[in-house]
């Protein structure tokens, strides 16, 4: 970004956030004991912000209960989502760290050096895979491989065939492995020197990806269980990972509040960073692809409790910044997209469901699932059914060692809701002065003594 006048942009930003005095203590208040949270709930359009570089700040009241701003609610003239929950764990293992799903079975991993295999969706357990270190960080599944890390810094190739009468795990590899001619030697130059934080897999060219907290990514042929490939990606930990499987992008974010885009060099394993997206400090903690034939978006989840929403060109490939949805209060720690819907998850202990609005980046909160009493720590969602009334199951895991699934059903947008100019539905969007993160666009905009009605 570029900064116009005598006045440097950056200077602005901090002169702005001085002025703020908001109070991060997270705290989770006890809820109300008769309750249930398997009874079914209606959600109506919640306060949010899906702010684009158009978007037109305008005047709104403060929370009493909070310092962060609201803004104003979207009316829809029926309510568009319904959601329950259908299971609820408890475990006595320690925080589950990661989850994913097969088409039937939901693997979660933790601290413990066990992982569970549960039946979709009312979670009858399976049984487990044993290995012999724990802190299972990073999970991922495809077809009958399943791929963990643990705290020993390796990654361990399970195949696992799982039937209705039983569940047999077996062991395909340790990455990397071990050199056989040594039976006492110091790491491989292939390990990983930190917690492996996530996981991603190209299943067409067989390449599984691991990023780590020591800053690196690493690529994996797993048809010869060898690593092909190591690079310096950040200056901070490598948070979260992800492949778009149609190109070949590898896309890494970390906590030194970046996103970059890699690609691999054409006939050889190594790669190349094409792209870095920066739009804010912030450490980044999260990534989700959303692809369809007309649109791609890829979101990133940071500690500000922002999800910013990216936009690939089709002609340039370039990305460009589409806006940020604003809701969490805390870190977002997790975001799963499928199709126009997208489910984040935060330290705020909540669960937010956007839907985006056809054609454009602008985006809806439908509802803020509430339940758990500690960060959601990790996210995974299956479609159950897309009629004419959508069905998704969720699955989260949160720090207060708790397990939970849900029924989500979201209902049509209103046609007539659809079609409203673009213009009036983007004076709904605001930015207040009390925004802790400010638009860059809001801030040019300001700094050029122009005034919003």
């Amino acid at each position: 970004m570029e900064a116009h006048g005598e006045m440097d942009l950056r200077g602005f930003l901090d002169e702005e956030r001085e002025k703020i005095n908001l109070s991060r203590t997270l705290s989770f208040g006890a809820r109300d004991q008769n309750s249930s949270e398997s009874n079914v709930q209606f959600a109506s359009p919640r306060p949010s912000s899906a702010s684009s570089a158009k978007s037109i700040p305008l005047p709104a009241p403060m929370s009493p209960e909070t310092p962060w701003t609201l803004s104003p609610v979207r009316m829809s003239p029926s309510q568009p989502l319904l959601y329950h929950c259908i299971a609820s764990l408890h475990r006595h293992e320690g925080n589950i760290f990661s989850i994913t799903l097969t088409k039937d079975f939901i693997f979660t991993g933790s601290e413990s050096k066990r992982i569970h295999v549960w039946k979709q969706p009312d979670c009858t357990q399976m049984g487990y895979v044993r290995a012999n270190s724990g802190q299972v960080r990073a999970i991922l599944a495809h077809g009958r491989l399943l791929f963990t890390t643990h705290s020993d810094c390796k990654i361990r190739l399970w195949n696992v065939s799982i039937t209705a009468e039983n569940f047999r795990p077996k062991k395909i590899a340790t990455l990397p492995q071990r050199n056989p001619f040594f039976l006492f030697t110091r790491k491989s130059t292939h390990q990983h020197r930190n917690i492996i934080s996530c996981l991603a897999y190209n299943h067409e060219e067989k390449l599984l990806y691991t990023g780590s907290w020591d800053r690196t990514v690493k690529a994996w042929n797993v048809s010869e269980n060898r690593c092909v490939d190591s690079f310096v990606a950040h200056d901070g930990h490598v948070n979260a990972i992800v492949v778009n499987e149609h190109d070949g992008c590898v896309f890494t974010c970390s906590s030194d509040g970046s996103v970059k885009i890699w690609r691999r060099v054409f006939g050889e394993n190594s790669h190349i960073l094409t792209m870095t997206l920066k739009f804010q400090l912030s450490p980044v903690n999260a990534l989700a692809l959303s692809l369809s034939p007309s649109t791609f978006l890829l979101y990133s989840g940071s500690s500000d409790g922002l999800i910013n929403v990216w936009e690939k060109e089709k002609m340039s490939g370039r990305y460009n910044h589409g806006g940020f949805l604003q809701g969490h209060h805390f870190a977002v720690l997790c975001l799963v997209a499928i199709g126009d819907i997208v489910f984040s998850g935060s330290e705020d202990a909540t669960i937010r469901v956007w839907r985006r609005e056809e054609g454009n980046c602008l985006h809806s909160c439908l509802s803020v699932i509430e339940g758990h009493h500690g960060p959601v720590r990790c996210l995974a969602a299956s479609l159950e059914s897309d009629n004419l009334v959508k069905c998704l199951l969720i699955y989260s895991a949160s720090l207060d060692q708790t397990f939970k699934v849900w029924r989500v059903k979201i209902y049509p947008a209103e046609k007539a809701y659809l079609e409203e100019p673009v213009k009036d539905r983007q004076r709904e969007v605001v930015e207040f002065e009390m925004n802790p993160v400010l638009s860059p666009s809001w801030v040019e905009k300001k700094r050029q003594g122009d005034h919003f009605q």
